[in-house]
Protein backbone atom coordinates (compact mmCIF):
# COMPACT_ATOMS: atom_id res chain seq x y z
CA UNK A 1 0.00 0.00 0.00
CA UNK A 2 1.28 3.45 -0.90
CA UNK A 3 0.14 6.49 1.05
CA UNK A 4 0.45 10.03 -0.27
CA UNK A 5 -0.29 12.97 1.99
CA UNK A 6 -1.07 16.46 0.71
CA UNK A 7 -2.70 19.71 1.72
CA UNK A 8 -0.16 21.10 4.14
CA UNK A 9 1.05 24.67 4.13
CA UNK A 10 1.66 27.81 6.11
CA UNK A 11 -1.25 29.24 8.05
CA UNK A 12 -1.72 31.78 10.81
CA UNK A 13 -2.83 30.73 14.26
CA UNK A 14 -6.59 30.33 14.33
CA UNK A 15 -6.71 29.33 10.70
CA UNK A 16 -7.73 26.08 9.02
CA UNK A 17 -6.27 23.48 6.70
CA UNK A 18 -7.57 20.26 5.21
CA UNK A 19 -5.13 17.41 4.70
CA UNK A 20 -5.68 14.52 2.31
CA UNK A 21 -4.29 11.00 2.30
CA UNK A 22 -4.57 9.08 -0.95
CA UNK A 23 -4.05 5.34 -0.69
CA UNK A 24 -3.31 2.85 -3.40
CA UNK A 25 -4.52 -0.73 -3.34
CA UNK A 26 -7.85 -2.41 -2.80
CA UNK A 27 -7.63 -2.83 0.98
CA UNK A 28 -8.11 0.81 1.98
CA UNK A 29 -11.78 0.41 2.81
CA UNK A 30 -11.00 -2.51 5.12
CA UNK A 31 -8.47 -0.66 7.29
CA UNK A 32 -8.77 1.54 10.28
CA UNK A 33 -6.83 4.62 9.22
CA UNK A 34 -5.03 7.21 11.26
CA UNK A 35 -3.21 10.52 11.16
CA UNK A 36 0.10 11.06 12.92
CA UNK A 37 2.46 13.99 13.20
CA UNK A 38 6.07 14.70 14.03
CA UNK A 39 7.23 18.06 15.25
CA UNK A 40 10.88 19.12 14.99
CA UNK A 41 12.97 17.38 17.62
CA UNK A 42 10.07 15.26 18.85
CA UNK A 43 8.87 11.72 18.35
CA UNK A 44 6.04 10.98 15.97
CA UNK A 45 2.71 11.04 17.75
CA UNK A 46 -0.74 9.77 16.95
CA UNK A 47 -3.39 12.39 16.18
CA UNK A 48 -6.64 10.68 15.15
CA UNK A 49 -8.12 7.49 13.77
CA UNK A 50 -11.25 6.40 11.94
CA UNK A 51 -12.81 2.98 11.53
CA UNK A 52 -12.99 1.28 8.17
CA UNK A 53 -16.56 2.37 7.52
CA UNK A 54 -16.08 5.81 8.98
CA UNK A 55 -18.64 5.36 11.73
CA UNK A 56 -16.33 5.85 14.68
CA UNK A 57 -13.43 8.19 15.34
CA UNK A 58 -10.81 8.71 18.06
CA UNK A 59 -8.72 11.79 18.76
CA UNK A 60 -5.71 12.72 20.81
CA UNK A 61 -6.68 15.08 23.59
CA UNK A 62 -4.50 17.82 22.11
CA UNK A 63 -6.64 18.05 18.96
CA UNK A 64 -10.08 16.93 20.12
CA UNK A 65 -12.71 19.50 19.27
CA UNK A 66 -10.49 21.22 16.70
CA UNK A 67 -9.66 18.45 14.21
CA UNK A 68 -12.06 16.18 12.32
CA UNK A 69 -11.04 12.97 10.59
CA UNK A 70 -13.19 11.54 7.80
CA UNK A 71 -12.82 9.32 4.77
CA UNK A 72 -14.24 8.57 1.35
CA UNK A 73 -13.75 4.89 0.61
CA UNK A 74 -14.98 5.29 -2.95
CA UNK A 75 -12.01 7.56 -3.57
CA UNK A 76 -9.53 5.64 -1.37
CA UNK A 77 -8.92 8.91 0.43
CA UNK A 78 -8.88 10.04 4.03
CA UNK A 79 -8.96 13.62 5.27
CA UNK A 80 -8.10 15.67 8.31
CA UNK A 81 -9.92 18.96 8.72
CA UNK A 82 -7.90 21.12 11.07
CA UNK A 83 -9.52 24.21 12.57
CA UNK A 84 -8.39 26.68 15.22
CA UNK A 85 -4.79 25.81 14.48
CA UNK A 86 -2.13 26.60 17.05
CA UNK A 87 1.63 27.05 16.67
CA UNK A 88 2.09 23.78 18.55
CA UNK A 89 0.30 21.98 15.70
CA UNK A 90 3.33 22.69 13.51
CA UNK A 91 4.64 19.33 12.32
CA UNK A 92 4.95 16.98 9.40
CA UNK A 93 1.67 15.08 9.18
CA UNK A 94 1.49 11.47 8.05
CA UNK A 95 -1.27 8.99 7.43
CA UNK A 96 -1.16 5.24 7.93
CA UNK A 97 -3.36 2.27 8.58
CA UNK A 98 -3.91 1.79 12.29
CA UNK A 99 -4.01 -1.65 13.89
CA UNK A 100 -6.04 -0.64 16.93
CA UNK A 101 -7.52 2.80 16.28
CA UNK A 102 -5.27 4.30 18.95
CA UNK A 103 -1.99 4.76 17.11
CA UNK A 104 -0.40 1.50 16.05
CA UNK A 105 0.78 2.09 12.47
CA UNK A 106 0.91 -0.78 10.01
CA UNK A 107 2.51 0.26 6.73
CA UNK A 108 5.63 2.08 5.70
CA UNK A 109 5.44 5.83 6.07
CA UNK A 110 4.87 8.17 3.15
CA UNK A 111 6.65 11.48 2.71
CA UNK A 112 4.20 13.40 4.87
CA UNK A 113 2.96 16.94 4.42
CA UNK A 114 4.33 19.94 6.31
CA UNK A 115 1.98 22.07 8.36
CA UNK A 116 3.38 25.30 9.76
CA UNK A 117 1.28 27.51 12.02
CA UNK A 118 2.59 30.98 12.66
CA UNK A 119 1.75 32.95 15.77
Amino acid sequence: VQLVESGGGLVQAGGSLRLSCAASGSTFSMNIMGWYRQAPGKQREWVAAITSGGGSTNYASSVKGRFTIFRDNAKNTMYLQMNSLKPEDTAVYYCNADATGWGVPIFHWGQGTQVTVSS
